[in-house]
């Protein structure tokens, strides 16, 4: 699965609000050693930079596109290309950071206290995942895939998923002496022709569509953009109402 970093920043302010918010949720706590597990194009890594100057940074990422636009611009950040489910801290990090990343791993039951566990003590893990799975976007992605045409290459592709955020609390707190956690539906209105497919294309259509030549690629699209316009309509202004809601943590160790 490869990303489009222009794709992907096309709707940059709406992808950045959320991990604004979670940065907004961390005032006051200080940090020597910081990770942004899934930094992708660096843009929320370098805010983290900003905010804490002294702390060493690193930006962790699979994709080597994305972490190239994100070394693209010079500073004191480190890029480092990994998995992040074999991914493991060299040292005791006093923040891991993920923003719309953790999603696409399976297994939260043992990634999640396994970062946990890696953080220093007083450390913190601080997650937000999209958690928009049962929402027209994703079901008619998935209805569409299992159809017969498309059954035979996309039925083994796979969008992500979350757990429930009660399952996310028991799960985490035994691992930590203090966690928040909350939903948040964010009410975007997005510009341009066929804007949620677009959206769409920057992140969890990718997996589909990797598995697709050019062709059928284009095919499967305009089937899926035909059906996203019957459930988001263009407004009369030619912005399109997309709800995305979001799940966060931040748990303390």
């Amino acid at each position: 699965m490869t990303w489009d970093p222009e794709q992907y920043l096309k709707f940059a302010d709406a992808r950045s609000r959320p991990a604004l918010d979670l940065l907004a949720r961390l005032a006051g706590d200080p940090a020597r050693a910081i990770v942004d597990l899934g930094c992708g194009a660096g843009n929320i890594t370098r805010l983290l930079a900003e905010r804490w100057p002294a702390a060493q940074v690193i930006g962790v990422d699979s994709d080597p596109a994305m972490l190239a636009r994100a070394a693209a611009k010079a500073s004191t950040i480190v890029w480092q290309q990994a998995e992040i489910a074999d991914w493991h801290a060299t040292g005791t990090p006093d923040l891991i950071f993920s923003n719309a990343a953790l999603h696409w791993l399976g297994d939260h039951q043992q990634l999640l206290p396994s970062l946990i566990g890696q953080l220093a003590p007083g450390g913190v893990l601080a997650v937000q995942m999209p958690a928009n799975f049962a929402a027209a976007s994703h079901r008619i992605l998935r209805e569409l895939a299992a159809e017969s045409r498309w059954r035979d290459v996309l039925g083994g592709a796979r969008m992500g998923s979350v757990l429930s955020p009660a399952t996310y609390h028991q799960l985490l707190r035994p691992h930590c002496r203090q966690l928040e956690l909350w939903e948040t539906t964010y009410w975007q209105l997005l510009a341009g022709d066929d804007a949620v497919g677009e959206w769409m294309r920057g992140t969890t259509l990718l997996p589909y569509l990797a598995r697709l030549d050019a062709t059928a690629g284009e095919r499967f699209l305009d089937a899926y953009r035909q059906r996203l316009r019957a459930a988001y309509p263009q407004q009369a202004d030619g912005s399109t109402l997309f709800p995305f809601t979001r799940i966060f943590f931040i748990a303390r160790r």
